[in-house]
């Protein structure tokens, strides 16, 4: 799954650091294409177009298609990159006795951040939200934030289930 829940620390009478969170969750999109893989694509992707420049290699034709080749090589780098780039969203659930925060890193834009008592904080799940199915939400502090968009409907179906047994422990 694309997120994970950090091991909660020892009771608050028993932990060195007072102010210590209780347990924190990181989510990240699925990444279906590795780094490796993004290499060995980007090999196979460069031999299969220039494949067919056998048969022109040493005419004067080679020349005219080489520049076609190099863009068409350098767009599928650039593509691939900038999904990577886009796929470098983290959100961060941090949950302590008296605060839950919800810290998103956004890849192109600004940090958002919310935070609310945990004792006041709902989790919601909406089956059905337009186009995406179990929209999992926080609201609190008079706000409604969204969490894990980018997960699927049973992660987020799974996720809603933990994050009700985690606020439940503090209530």
């Amino acid at each position: 799954m694309p997120y994970e829940w950090t091991p909660a620390p020892p009771p608050l009478h028993k932990r060195d650091e007072p102010d210590a969170p209780l347990a924190s969750l990181h989510l990240w999109p699925y990444r279906s294409l590795p780094k490796r893989g993004f290499v060995l694509f980007i090999g196979t992707t460069a031999a299969m177009i220039a494949l067919p420049l056998i048969a022109v290699l040493g005419s004067p034709v080679l020349w005219g298609l080489l520049p076609f080749v190099a863009i068409a090589i350098a767009g599928v780098w650039w593509g691939l990159g900038r999904s990577y780039h886009d796929g470098a969203l983290v959100e961060e659930l941090t949950l302590w006795p008296e605060k839950i925060e919800i810290t998103r890193h956004n890849p192109r834009g600004p940090e958002q951040n919310w935070s609310a008592n945990p004792y006041w904080v709902r989790v919601n799940r909406y089956p059905t939200n337009g186009r995406i199915e179990d929209y999992l939400t926080l609201s609190g502090d008079g706000r409604e934030v969204e969490l894990g968009a980018f997960l699927t409907a049973g992660e987020r179906r799974t996720l809603y289930g933990e994050l009700n047994e985690a606020l439940g422990d503090l209530k």
